[in-house]
Parts: structure tokens; sequence; C-alpha cells
């Protein structure tokens, strides 16, 4: 599997359920949430305007993505809501690594690169790091409809929150032809 076939799998509605712990707390959390995830054009304004911020070429973008949710989480806490956009930029000497830009919301945070590389069973990695925190991601398919995630949230204070993420595909389905092919480099 490669980026591009990674993001057009994800394309649909999920609806994702996690589970947090928090280490140093000892506190575990819930989470639900309805997530919305369109792949985006490379010509689109939003992927022109995320690489402008990062300062990288719009032509070297392989990928993009727009992703929404909203979220409840236990006990009366508020729904959280958003949405952000996400470019790949593939290494141009390794297909399987990359650079991940996410789009920063807040004027006063410097954008930070997530680096991305696929394992040899297909799991998408992502890192990112900055001088306040340290986060690796794990993402994966156990079938076309059924995503899975595990991350590991480490600040340099000592803190540190482990999650699982179950995400169960609720509509659209990615493209046929491509499905099949994602669905297949899945199960080998």
């Amino acid at each position: 599997m490669n980026i591009e076939e990674f993001f057009q799998l994800s394309a649909g509605k999920w609806f994702s359920h996690r589970t947090s712990q928090h280490l140093a707390f000892n506190k575990s959390e819930d989470s639900k949430s309805d997530i919305i995830i369109e792949t985006l054009a490379l010509d689109d304004p939003k992927v022109s305007k995320l690489c402008q911020q990062y300062q990288i070429n719009p032509s070297s973008a392989s990928c993009a993505a727009e992703i929404s949710w909203n979220s409840t989480m236990e006990k009366d806490q508020p729904k959280h809501s958003g949405s952000t956009v996400l470019v790949s930029v593939t290494d141009a000497d390794n297909p399987d690594k990359g650079k991940l830009l996410r789009e920063v919301v807040d004027a006063d945070k410097t954008p930070v690169a997530g680096h991305y590389k696929f394992d040899s069973d297909g799991t998408l990695i992502l890192t990112i790091e900055d001088e306040t925190m340290s986060l690796e991601e794990r993402l994966w398919f156990a079938s076309p409809n059924l995503r899975m995630r595990v991350n590991i949230l480490k600040s340099l204070g000592g803190f540190s929150i482990a999650s699982f993420t179950s995400e169960i595909r609720m509509g659209g389905f990615p493209p046929a032809v491509k499905a099949s092919e994602a669905a297949n480099s899945v199960s080998s």
C-alpha cells in the first residue's frame, strides 16, 4: 500500500470509538466521534495554501484530504467538532516514506510537518515531534470497512497518553477498483 491508496481507502464517513489512558494520572477516558474524510484534488486552493504555510512547492504534494469530526466525551463534557486538511509529500527516493502536512489553525503555532512510513504489513506509521511533545501513531485496516489506530503522545514534562481507536465505515466507500486493490494488500 502507498499513501495515495491509504487516503483513497480512508475516504468516507466513519464512526470512531477511542479509549485513552492518561498514564501519569492512571485515568482512562472514552470518546466517540463521527468522522468524514474527503479526498481533495491537488489543485484545490486548500492544498496550495497548506503547502505555502510549510514553505513547500504545491507540485510536490502527492495526495490530500479534508477531515471533519464531531466528538462526544464521557461525563457530560462539551462536544468537540472541527476540521483539518492533510497533505502528503512523498519522499522522492522512497515511495514508502514522506512528510505529512497538517493545517495549523492557531496563528501562534509554528507548523511542524509529521513524517510517515509504511511498515511491511501495510501499517502507516506517523511521527510528529516539536519542542513540547512527540507523537507516534500507527494506522491500519483490518478490513476495508474497519480501521484501527494506536498512538502514544509524550510531552517533555513527562505527561503521556496512550490511545486505541477503532473506526467503522458508515458510508462513502471508495471506488471499487481502488478499494479491492487496497483490501487485497491489507489481507496479504
